[in-house]
Formats: structure tokens, sequence, C-alpha cells
């Protein structure tokens, strides 16, 4: 509640899937007070309407409309979302991230320089195309090649856009050659990756100078190792964890890429690992300057126990939020609020734990289809013998589908999350729940 004991009036930004429960469940109890703005960017249909998108006058509409109307800004969407509602918290005067250290997060060149320049041990080397996306020499070896070689660099590199999205056209390359066939894509693929990251860059060019455009494709070292989350908070700048989560891949389903089949938390990983994990999160977080809000860090631990940052992420992680609930009773979209309202996030309440592990499964096909729709009897049954659970489906128009899987080599048509007394519960519950859902062909590849 605000100081006038009355619900907060609470502006939601792009808002996603992931946390339509948590907000309406609220505002059904009189806690909350909920408008929305903007379009599901988790819905990779929409990504169309960026093409024209107009960030600046959609920034200067909203604050012009609810100045003086709400109590916060929030948004949970990495694509445009968490950028839109800083700008929007700085000129209305409430609480939230520094621009500016958006765009140190989310453009992906200017991170890699930001943590080059803290923290270099736990960085990647990096450098991006000194062309975009649309030009003709992304499609040629040699002139890729003489890129590279002017950076200083060599093959393999890890590929991925600049401002990334979903982890499109992530993969590693081996050699010019490789790249430029991986880039050999259709003139519309080309058009709307430009288009889908004309609107960040913007907003993000009002707030600082970028050292490149973000239509550009960037260029690392790649690694080998396990892959976890790290998630929390900045709270007037002190950075709180709330833990680590542990990624699981599809061993070796598309060459060169890496495609998450699931995650589990607590991590498994001992427990100097964890605290090396932990540091470098938080170092990452006070590097990039992020002060008031959830933040997650994605790194590699490789096998000689070292840590390197992948991203840094202006938001939380909302597929997770049902695994801090049910192990640690943790409510994360009440930290969020919490935080966006200017309240203290140490007093939201937490509930009792339902479960010692929990687990986010990761669904895919990899042959070009749609993969399975959920058995409409199962519904009912997962809802009463496992209300914990949540399922979310998502279904693709053909021409979707087909541009899936030429930026990411797969469809991922299904996410269920679960939670059990230990780990080898969870993965024999998953499966029985993948077979009752989605018949005998899926399965759950817990597996690093």
């Amino acid at each position: 509640m605000t100081g006038t004991h009355r619900p907060p009036r609470l502006l939601v930004l792009f808002q996603g899937a992931w946390e339509d429960e948590a907000l309406f469940r609220r505002v059904r109890q009189g806690e909350l007070v909920l408008e929305r703005e903007g379009f599901e960017l988790l819905d990779r249909s929409q990504w169309h309407r960026l093409v024209h998108f107009d960030a600046p006058r959609f920034v200067d509409r909203l604050c012009k409309t609810y100045r003086g109307r709400i109590d916060a800004v929030w948004s949970n969407d990495d694509g445009l979302g968490c950028l839109t509602a800083a700008l929007m918290a700085q000129r209305l005067g409430l609480p939230g991230h520094d621009p500016r250290a958006i765009v140190r997060a989310q453009h992906k060149l200017l991170l890699r320089q930001t943590l080059a320049a803290a923290m270099p041990g736990e960085n990647v080397p990096a450098m991006a195309l000194p062309f975009a996306f649309g030009d003709r020499r992304c499609r040629s070896a040699p002139a890729l090649e003489a890129a590279v070689h002017a950076a200083g660099h060599r093959w393999p590199r890890f590929c991925k856009p600049v401002k990334g999205a979903f982890s499109a056209l992530a993969r590693r390359v081996d050699s010019a050659d490789e790249l430029a066939a991986h880039l050999r894509l259709p003139w519309r693929d080309r058009f709307l990756l430009r288009g889908i990251s004309r609107p960040f860059d913007q907003l993000a060019g009002q707030c600082m100078r970028l050292p490149c455009s973000v239509d550009r494709l960037l260029l690392e070292e790649p690694l080998d190792g396990a892959q976890v989350n790290v998630d929390g908070f900045v709270q007037g700048g002190t950075v709180h964890v709330l833990g680590i989560v542990d990624e699981w891949m599809y061993a070796g389903a598309v060459r060169g890429a890496r495609h998450f089949a699931g995650f589990t938390y607590p991590s498994r990983h001992p427990a100097a690992a964890q605290e090396r994990i932990r540091g470098a999160a938080i170092a990452a977080v006070q590097a990039v300057g992020l002060t008031q809000g959830l933040w997650n860090v994605e790194l590699f631990l490789l096998a000689d126990g070292s840590v390197r940052v992948i991203e840094v992420n202006a938001r939380g992680a909302g597929q997770f939020a049902t695994l801090y609930r049910d192990v640690d009773g943790v409510d994360v979209e009440g930290i969020a609020i919490a935080l966006a309202t200017g309240q203290d996030a140490l007093q939201v309440p937490r509930r009792a734990p339902v479960a010692a592990v929990a687990g986010s499964l990761v669904f895919r096909r990899f042959d070009g289809s749609a993969g399975p729709e959920p058995d409409p009897a199962a519904l009912p049954w997962l809802e009463s013998a496992h209300p914990e659970a949540r399922l979310w489906h998502e279904a693709a128009g053909r021409a979707a589908l087909r541009r899936e899987y030429r930026w990411f080599g797969s469809h991922r048509f299904a996410v269920l999350n679960l939670s059990a007394r230990d780990f080898d519960a969870l993965a024999a519950l998953g499966e029985s729940c993948a077979r009752r859902l989605f018949g005998e062909t899926v399965r759950v590849q817990l597996a690093h």
C-alpha cells in the first residue's frame, strides 16, 4: 500500500505471459491498480510491429498521459520495455533503474567494453562487425575475413546480434565461410532484424553515445562450460542475490548452437564455485550501474573453475519466478512492485516453501515442425494433481515457424515449471507430465 492506504497504481509496459498470473491475482485481491501499454514481445508473431514503431513518440505520449496518474512504472521485457520504463520513471520522478545502465547492459558491445574496464578477468573478448545486417558484406566471406583480421581476432568466434532477441542467430562459427552462409538470410529476415532493433537504437541514442548501431553482429571468443543464471535485485544501490539457477542443454541438436532444455534451482555446483559466480554477478551489476530494480546475470563456469559473464539483464527472469516461490517462498513479482513503488523490497512477505527443488523444462522441436499440442484431457489433471505447476504452450504460424528455424535452429513449443522433493524426483515428474501432456515422443533432457 502507498501512504494514502490505497493500492498502488502501476503501469506495466510490454507485459509478458510470465507475469500475467501474479499481476492479475493482485488486481483481483484489490492490492494493485493496473494499467498496461505496449504489446507482448515474448510473442514472436508481434515482432513485426516494431519495424515502424516510433519509440521516442511512444515514451512522450505515455509521459503525457500518465503524469500524476500512476505511482510506478515497470517492465520485465528485455526487448524494449525495460528501457522505456526507465526513461518514463526518470521523466516522471519515479523509482527505477538509470536508463544509461540499461543501455550499458543491453548493448552487447558496450557491455563488453564496460566489463573489460571493470572486471577484465571475467569478461569475454569481443568485436562488432563494421557493417549492418543488411549490408551485402555480411554475406561475403572475404569481407568477413578482412573485418575479423583487422580487429585482431581469429576463428572460431561465437556470433550474436549486438542487441539480442531470444538468442536469434546465436551460434559458434569456425570460419568466414561458415559465418557468411549463416547470414545468407531472405531479405524479409534482414529487414525484420533491422526493424526490431531500431526502436532500442532510437531510445539508447538519446541516453548516451553508442559505440555502434545495434543492427550489427557481435563476434566474441567461444566458451565451453556450464551455464548458470544469477537473479537478484538492487535497492538504493545495494545489490541483493536471490539465487543461482543451473542451465541444461539439448546436446548436439544443432551444430554450433546451444538450445536450453531446462533450468533447475537451487544450483548443484560446489559451494566454492557458487561463491565465485555470485561475486562475478554482483560485480557485473555494479559495473553496469543498476541501482533500483530486478536484475539477472548469465555466466559460464569454465572447467578450470573460473567464471565469465555472458550477459547482464536489467530485469528479472520471469520464467524462474515459480522456482524461487516453490523452493524459497520468494515473491519475485512482489519484490519488483515494491522496488518500482519505492517500498522496502526486503519487507515483501514470503510464503512457506513447498519443495526442495524446482525446474523449468523447455520442450523443443528441431525437425521443422510445430510440435504437439497439449492433450486437453491432461490440462485439468495437471492443475489438480500438481497445483504448483505452470504450463506455457507456444503456438506459431507457418511463416513465424519457418523464421524461427532459420534464426534459432529450433522451435520452443512449450515450457513446464514443476517442483519436487529432490532432483531425481523432479526429472521423473517432468518425464511423466511430458508424456501425459504431449505423448511418448517428448522427453525431458536435464543434462549439460
